[in-house]
């Protein structure tokens, strides 16, 4: 083990460099996913459209970070991540500046369509994967560390993005978030995130584990990501309109659909503290069974029970964005887990971009019983996990530094 390594493993620097990149999350998300909620109506109103095309144009920005998804983690296992996520700050800002000129549907539509490339470079999966290049398998801490950051994104972005709204309008709103990326996200991503990679020697294994179990597992953690990001995409959107539907008043609904944010970093934090002693399949399966057990109470107890379901939810919806990153760590290895993340990612992102309408349609037609979808599709996927195997199938790593 070469100095540099030594000296990217002590705790201090490790604690740098998730601060770093947990910042600069926090920024990449606050400024692009979380955007719409806030400033879809104003948007709308300044180009002379609808709020529909709004919530197109950014469904489109994530069918386009679903696809780039694979090739930027790629890119990330060969060169690092330090690279690719001083880039994200620098295209997010592009796309901002762009939908702030906005006049019309085409210019909306090609901020978001480079806003969607930003994503892609700069959102989780490369975050992970730039973590996975620097520690290899020890990289489950970092992971965890830099979801307690980013799970305070909403937290900052709506409050902020409405003040400033109101005080200077939409257009300098997107503005002001392009110089955050530039002024705080960049220098984060290009100074702090180590360069160098460690590098992994990938070999195979013959004690008679079939050579098809990679991608069976692969197939049944991309259902399970899928499954769970579509119930993200959906709460999202629809959370308070079905505690509404659950008997509660509108000004209940919004106070304890705000709960979402804290259940998740209070997940993540028992997660760093206590489940991560356990193995993350073992973690990822608790997380898809949290949604399903608070929709049962909801239904058992009825509108009391709201901030139950919520926290519930809230929780699940922490742990499984970890497991994101750790379930492929623990099951393959640091080997190809850039590329292999955007791989399980793709899916993920196309199912969070369709979720909102398909709810939405479904939620129009069932009323509150929707949840049953939900809590199904989690529920399923929590199936799926029972047949992914604690071990890693067919491959062992060897490591050596490098730079």
């Amino acid at each position: 083990m070469n100095s540099a390594t030594t000296y990217l493993g002590s705790p201090r620097r490790r604690w740098v460099v998730v601060t770093a990149l947990g910042t600069s999350q926090t920024l990449a998300w606050a400024s692009s996913y979380y955007l719409p909620a806030i400033l879809a109506g104003p948007i709308a109103s300044g180009v002379g459209s609808s709020q529909t095309w709004v919530f197109a144009a950014f469904s489109g920005s994530l069918l386009i970070a679903a696809v780039l998804g694979p090739f930027v983690g790629r890119v990330i296992d060969r060169h690092g991540g330090r690279g690719v996520l001083a880039l994200s700050n620098v295209v997010l800002a592009t796309g901002l500046v762009l939908l702030a000129l906005a006049n019309g549907p085409i210019g909306l539509f090609l901020a978001w369509a480079i806003l969607g490339v930003g994503m892609a470079l700069g959102l989780y999966d490369s975050g992970f994967a730039a973590l996975a290049s620097i520690y290899g398998d020890e990289a489950r801490g970092p992971i965890t560390g830099i979801t307690l950051f980013a799970g305070f994104a909403s937290t900052i972005s709506w409050p902020l993005s409405t003040v400033l709204n109101d005080a200077v309008g939409w257009r300098e709103t997107c503005l002001a978030w392009a110089a955050l990326n530039l002024v705080i996200g960049l220098p984060l991503n290009r100074f702090l995130v180590p360069s160098t990679v460690r590098q992994i020697r990938h070999r195979r294994e013959a004690k008679g584990r079939s050579s098809w179990r990679p991608y069976k597992e692969m197939l049944l953690l991309a259902f399970v990501f899928a499954a769970g990001w579509f119930v993200t995409g959906a709460m999202a959107s629809h959370l308070p309109a079905l505690l509404q539907r659950a008997g509660v008043t509108q000004l209940q609904a919004v106070a304890a659909a705000a709960l979402v944010g804290p259940a998740q970093v209070a997940a993540r934090i028992a997660e760093f503290l206590v489940l991560r002693r356990i193995h993350p399949v073992v973690s990822a399966r608790i997380a898809a069974s949290l949604h399903p057990i608070g929709t049962a109470i909801l239904f058992a107890a009825g509108s009391p029970a709201a901030v139950v379901f919520v926290l519930f939810y809230g929780a699940g919806n922490g742990l499984l964005t970890i497991a994101r990153g750790t379930v492929p760590l623990a099951i393959f290895g640091p080997h190809g887990y850039g590329e292999r993340t955007g791989l399980l990612g793709a899916p993920a992102r196309a199912a969070q971009a369709f979720a909102p309408l398909l709810f939405g349609i479904l939620m129009d037609r069932l009323g509150l019983s929707v949840l049953f979808v939900s809590a199904g599709l989690c529920l399923t996927a929590l199936g799926a996990l029972t047949c992914v195997r604690a071990s890693r199938p067919e491959v062992a790593e060897a490591e050596s530094p490098g730079t």
